[in-house]
């Protein structure tokens, strides 16, 4: 492909393109560079015509910012929109009004997310109330850009502060439970009821409830956090998969239960005598008149009966898990 000379004397591969760092420099309407000759041009056709705009907008106190901003507003109202006038105005009102992002983000400052990005966040508020904003209505542009600022930023917070994404309505209502709860405690001086509090909430209990375990959602717990207060405690997850030996003995003694109801009254006092008082064979004896060897033999009978009664219910329960897994084959 042969190149050709562009207007200024560069040279581009025939078919009209230019290279992808031009591209992207022509999209810019406003370069960020101050050497620039357009900004240049443009901080100088402003300044003609608003004398009192400064080289650094942000060094300027808010009051100037303040007088600035409205004759700034006005000649953005007479420009077009997309034009590099219209940009570079923009910008300016941007720069000088930074300092409302800043005010605004300092009562989120013990928040866990990082300062420069609810500045970022609030940034972004500027930009939206500088696009919105209406100088003939006669309203103060700190006025109206504070609380489009504000929400901007709690919009970034119910958006990514939850660990678990709750639906915005139990956001709101996790709010209005903590304030309420508060109000209350003041006025009642005591912690008030849930019926207390969903009536003056004007919602159920069962809404009540609802809201409170939404709550649960705003911060979660790693399983690797230490467990007590100092740090060399062992993992919140570490006794979650431990076994629990009491479910073999419950399952035996369930099964003991109607095995023992079939023997004798004699049978069974033996072995009371032996596994609930804890009595040898010889105080059994002397207490049922019987031999120690007697005794012996008896326990050994009472205990082949039962094991093998044990056995063959094992043997049973083996059985019947062996015919349901037959018929869910056939069945499949």
């Amino acid at each position: 492909m042969t190149p050709r000379e562009d207007h200024d004397g560069s040279r581009r591969p025939r078919g009209g393109r230019c290279p992808p760092t031009r591209r992207r420099k022509l999209m810019s309407p406003v370069s960020s560079d101050t050497t620039d000759p357009l900004r240049i041009d443009l901080r100088i056709g402003l300044r003609a015509e608003t004398p009192d705009v400064p080289e650094d907008p942000l060094t300027v106190s808010t009051g100037e910012a303040r007088t600035l901003s409205a004759a700034l507003f006005r000649r953005l109202k007479e420009l077009d929109e997309g034009t590099p006038e219209y940009s570079y105005v923009r910008n300016t009102l941007v720069e000088l009004n930074l300092s409302l992002v800043k005010y605004a983000a300092r009562r989120f400052r013990n928040r866990s997310e990082p300062m420069e990005d609810i500045v970022q966040v609030g940034t972004v508020g500027l930009i939206k109330a500088i696009n919105r904003y209406d100088v003939e209505r006669g309203v103060e542009f700190t006025t109206f850009a504070i609380p489009t600022i504000t929400g901007e930023m709690k919009r970034f917070f119910r958006d990514t502060s939850w660990s678990v994404r709750v639906p915005r309505r139990l956001q709101e209502l996790r709010l209005d439970i903590a304030k309420t709860q508060d109000a209350l405690e003041q006025q009642l001086g005591r912690h008030p009821t849930d019926l207390e509090l969903a009536q003056r909430l004007g919602i159920t209990t069962e809404a009540l409830d609802e809201g409170r375990r939404a709550a649960n959602g705003y911060v979660a717990g790693s399983l690797d956090a230490p467990v007590g207060p100092g740090t060399d405690g062992d993992p919140r997850g570490w006794p979650l998969g431990e076994e629990e030996t009491a479910y073999d003995r419950i399952e035996c003694l369930e099964t003991l239960k109607p095995l023992i109801a079939t023997l004798s009254d004699r049978d069974r006092l033996i072995l009371s005598l032996r596994f609930g008082q804890e009595l040898n064979q010889s105080e059994i004896g002397d207490r049922l008149g019987l031999s120690q060897m007697h005794v012996s033999r008896l326990l050994g009978r009472i205990m082949a009966r039962l094991r093998t009664g044990m056995l063959e219910d094992a043997e049973e329960g083996a059985d019947e898990d062996e015919s349901h897994r037959e018929a869910g084959g056939v069945a499949g």
